[in-house]
């Protein structure tokens, strides 16, 4: 008999549900090689995020060496000059997966919280990384701790990863929300010893509490590694009802005038300024960062960022 968390469709998640989710894996693909030029991993990710084997480099004219077979005949016709192609092996690609379990993300106003996307989206991911044939670890963090699990080629390391988020998701109800600065310097430490060179970083979050110094941090790993951020956000943090009503936390309460026209527009603009800045600061060091809500099946938010080419 399932618990009665796990009967809090849309509230909590269980581990059942997140191993449900690997065949929705199949639709989308974070080898940017295969996705069109105009993606959300244009630019510098189109050289490095790319699957296994071989990888088409450029046409140059024939050196002597060069192995025959590597000819391309349709240029040598053209140019009626000697042409090769031109490969590159393509190495492998660690990935390490970080959500976020604080507090800030036990928020949904219509079809889930923003902890079950995050955990949703990590299995995603996970899950797509090991079919792409590459290490996977992750790393769960709340107000009340961490785990990691580092890097490998193995379905276990993915059982015991989402066990963790599970844990974590269902534990938000009672979590006191106090240590979140805290965690945030031990994440970034264990990040900073599990990361080197070369690995595929994605950090799930509503980044609505990230220091500056946090944001530098990410910035760091970047340089070196592909970072990609996953921001869920929920509807109602841009637009509050058209109703007047309370809202509180355990220490407080306020009223909300949401009937007043001019405070619901400076709520959205708030809302979109924020935002706008959050992107602007990471595009100015080539990270992109993928919008998820928390209306719409994941699965389908991903397919229709990670649209592949026609082969």
């Amino acid at each position: 008999m399932a618990s009665a968390k796990e009967q809090q469709e849309g509230i909590f998640i269980s581990l059942k549900e997140l191993l449900g989710m690997e065949h929705l894996a199949r639709q989308f693909s974070f080898a940017a090689s295969r996705q069109k030029v105009s993606s959300i991993l244009g630019g510098k990710h189109a050289s490095k995020l790319r699957g296994r084997g071989l990888d088409f480099e450029e046409v140059r004219m024939y050196e002597k060496g060069d192995d025959i077979r590597t000819i391309d005949w349709k240029v040598t016709a053209r140019t009626q000059v000697t042409h090769s192609r031109v490969y590159s092996e393509e190495k492998e690609k660690p990935a390490l997966i970080v959500v976020d379990q604080s507090k800030s993300m036990f928020f949904g106003s219509q079809k889930r919280m923003k902890s079950v996307v995050a955990a949703e989206l990590a299995a995603l991911a996970a899950f797509r990384v090991l079919k792409e044939g590459d290490r996977v670890g992750g790393m769960v963090f709340s107000d009340e701790g961490i785990d990691i699990l580092y890097p490998k080629r193995d379905r276990r390391n993915i059982l015991r990863f989402l066990e963790k988020v599970a844990e974590r998701n269902q534990a938000l109800d009672h979590s006191e929300g106090l240590k979140f600065e805290e965690s945030l310097q031990e994440i970034t430490r264990k990040i900073r010893n599990t990361v080197s060179h070369d690995f595929l970083v994605i950090i799930i979050s509503d980044f609505v509490r990230y220091s500056p110094d946090v944001i530098k941090f990410i910035a760091q790993i970047a340089q070196h590694n592909d970072v990609i951020l996953a921001k869920v956000s929920d509807p109602m943090e841009r637009e509050i009802p058209a109703v007047n009503f309370v809202a509180g936390d355990q220490d407080s309460q306020i009223t909300v005038k949401g009937k007043d026209k001019s405070l619901r527009k400076k709520f959205e603009e708030g809302f979109d300024e924020k935002l706008l800045s959050f992107q602007s600061t990471m595009k100015k060091h080539r990270i992109p960062v993928l919008e998820i809500d928390t209306v719409r099946p994941v699965d389908e938010q991903l397919k229709e960022l990670f649209k592949t080419k026609r082969r």
